[in-house]
């Protein structure tokens, strides 16, 4: 039933408390908010408890939100806050981070040279300043517009055009150097 309806008629039945209502829209949004925050975040397991969070948040602050505007740029700036803040948090109380996962595939191969790829994508992403590597995630993997973006990161739309611009650059420049010292 709530698979055909529109946003806007979901968040009105979200806010008459009807659950499964809420349930459609964050299926809708949760694989882009998850990867927003592991892009933010580089840790599986923080995406997703951010993840879960930005949604909770969003449910609870429900009322407060504008039917006229896009929900995808309220849910992403409640999420990009949330992963700010564990990101401060990592900084005051570090832990060591393991990483794991196991998937399986057809051409195991192809799988390795890709995950690689991504691998070295994510590093080289990861060195990059908050400043570029912030719109950079939101562009790449969440396919958001400049605008959308300039209001999650409350900057000019100018401003992240260059700051793309430039991040690719630099992006391009260290894969670049990683080639050649391979």
């Amino acid at each position: 039933m709530y698979r055909t309806q529109d946003e806007v008629s979901l968040l009105r039945a979200s806010l008459d408390g009807q659950t499964e209502a809420w349930g459609e829209i964050v299926t809708r949004y949760k694989d882009a908010v998850f990867g927003l925050c592991l892009g933010f975040l580089r840790n599986r397991a923080d995406a997703e408890d951010v993840t879960h969070d930005a949604f909770v948040r969003a449910y609870l602050n429900l009322r407060r939100y504008n039917l006229d505007r896009k929900f995808s740029t309220w849910v992403f700036t409640i999420a990009a806050n949330l992963c700010r803040n564990r990101i401060r948090y990592r900084r005051n109380h570090p832990v060591m981070e393991v990483e794991f996962e196991m998937e399986g595939s057809a051409d195991p191969a192809r799988t390795v040279a890709r995950e690689e790829q991504q691998v070295h994508v994510r590093e080289a992403l990861g060195t990059l300043p908050y400043a570029y590597r912030t719109p950079l995630v939101l562009r790449f993997y969440n396919d958001l517009s400049y605008k959308e973006i300039g209001d999650i990161l409350a900057i000019p739309e100018g401003t992240v055009k260059t700051r793309i611009h430039r991040g690719k650059a630099m992006l391009k420049e260290m894969l670049d150097k990683e080639r050649g010292a391979s």
